[in-house]
């Protein structure tokens, strides 16, 4: 058997990008339409689908993208409709790393973002949020696993987030 060995420069996800900063924007105390920015990965859904039952009295968007892929241009330009983006889920490698970069791109357009990653991913989603110059990003953490557990699991480990996100939003 033949083996070809190809060697290639691999990207650092973590690597340092330039000393330069990323003004994020305010969240406004009084906005009236919220993007829910879903991912697809297990659990993502249910996680947004109560943060906006919960959420009720705002107009809600809502955007559908691939986990393991960057938001399409179309995407981003849905999910700025609203005023602020909630991004969700973080729960893996490749799926942490694409709820913060399209949450910095959204910031970079003017939307203010929280992302909602698993708390084994929360070290990794805060590194690269610095390392894009954004080292403030709001971030909240849900307790991992979310895939693979029940709807009701999911919607306790949700509410244990909400005190944070409620405070977040300037909500009561």
């Amino acid at each position: 058997m033949r083996v070809k060995i190809v060697e290639r420069d691999v990207m650092d996800p973590l690597a340092e990008t330039g000393n330069y900063k990323i003004n994020l924007n305010q969240i406004p105390p009084d906005f009236s339409r919220l993007t829910l920015l879903n991912n697809t990965k297990p659990g993502a859904d249910i996680i947004l689908e109560y943060l906006g039952e919960i959420l009720e009295k705002k107009e809600i968007i809502r955007v559908n993208k691939p986990a393991g892929a960057p938001a399409t241009d179309h995407q981003l330009k849905k999910a700025s409709e609203g005023e602020i983006v909630i991004l969700a889920l973080g729960d893996c490698g490749s799926c942490s790393s694409w709820v913060i970069l399209d949450a910095i791109r959204l910031e970079k357009l003017g939307i203010p973002t929280i992302s909602i990653c698993s708390d084994s991913f929360s070290d990794f989603a805060h590194d690269l949020a610095g390392a894009h110059g954004a080292k403030n990003l709001n971030i909240i953490c849900v307790e991992h696993p979310i895939a693979g557990t029940s709807d009701h699991e999911i919607h306790e480990k949700t509410m244990k987030i909400m005190p944070t996100l409620k405070k977040t939003l300037f909500i009561d």
